[in-house]
């Protein structure tokens, strides 16, 4: 299953609706690792609202895609962690240390276009046409 990765000018927008596969999981975090480097992005919104269950695997799998997202240069935001799964993941042992998140994906890209406005290194032309 091939996750939708959309693009908001130098934002990326990723939904994942349905539990993934282990190869699943693995392509998406590939297809976004090459996708970020392709548009330089500055910005990474990862929604998992729709995950009622988040296994290790998983958490290991957004985790370590926050982390190479933001060695590429781009900010990360993982949204709406459902509380069950923000439970499951501190009782396993695990968190998103990775990225930031937020209760919602409009939460989330106003984090995004904070931190990268505040950044300091980047320079956006207002007549820039992606």
């Amino acid at each position: 299953m091939k996750i939708p990765i959309l693009r908001l000018g130098r934002t990326l927008l990723v939904s994942i609706q349905d539990d993934l596969t282990d190869n699943d999981a693995m392509q998406f975090q590939s297809d976004l690792v090459e996708r970020v480097a392709e548009i330089e992005a500055l910005g990474v919104a990862i929604d998992i609202t729709a995950l009622d269950v988040v296994d290790s695997y998983m958490a290991r799998v957004i985790n370590d895609t926050a982390c190479m997202v933001g060695l590429l240069g781009a900010e990360v935001v993982i949204c709406g962690v459902q509380p069950f799964v923000a439970m499951t993941l501190i009782e396993m042992g695990r968190d998103l240390l990775g990225a930031n998140c937020a209760f919602n994906l409009e939460q989330g890209l106003e984090i995004l276009n904070r931190r990268i406005a505040t950044r300091g290194d980047i320079h956006i032309d207002e007549d820039e046409d992606d």
